[in-house]
């Protein structure tokens, strides 16, 4: 996996991925930044929900689960010092259908936990405490 980021000016810059997408990245005012993107630290918890939220759903799709919606909700903390690395992160989520088995979705949010996504087991095992919550809602 490759990608580059490229100096835009002040604090921003232009993030590709590998596959060829971009992002703006964008530092805080008071950094110089001009609100043009996500931080970069938004852009990791970003990350985080977006691999847990694939292998969710995965799980639920292999499970012939009838997955309409599935809304994943990220709160992180970070430390005080500096390093301002995350300490905390808590995934909700909320996930709509017709007949979902609740015991299909508590193993899907378990197994992307405890197996899949990458990004989470990754900073858990850096110290990060990480913890997972799911409802099930009716479709809208």
């Amino acid at each position: 996996m490759k990608a580059t980021v490229d100096w835009t000016g002040n604090a921003s810059f232009k993030a590709t991925s590998g596959s060829g997408h971009s992002v703006q990245l964008d530092g805080p005012p008071d950094h110089g930044g001009e609100n043009l993107g996500p931080r970069p630290m938004e852009m990791l918890l970003m990350g985080v929900g977006g691999c847990s939220a694939f292998d969710v759903m995965s799980i639920l799709k292999k499970s012939r689960q009838d997955v309409t919606a599935c809304h994943t909700e990220l709160e992180a903390e970070r430390a005080d010092a500096v390093p301002a690395v995350f300490t905390k992160i808590h995934l909700h989520f909320v996930v709509s259908g017709h007949g979902l088995k609740e015991n299909l979705v508590k193993r899907a949010v378990s197994l992307s936990a405890e197996k899949y996504c990458s990004a989470s087991i990754m900073l858990g095992k850096a110290g990060v405490e990480i913890t997972h919550s799911y409802e099930i809602r009716d479709p809208a």
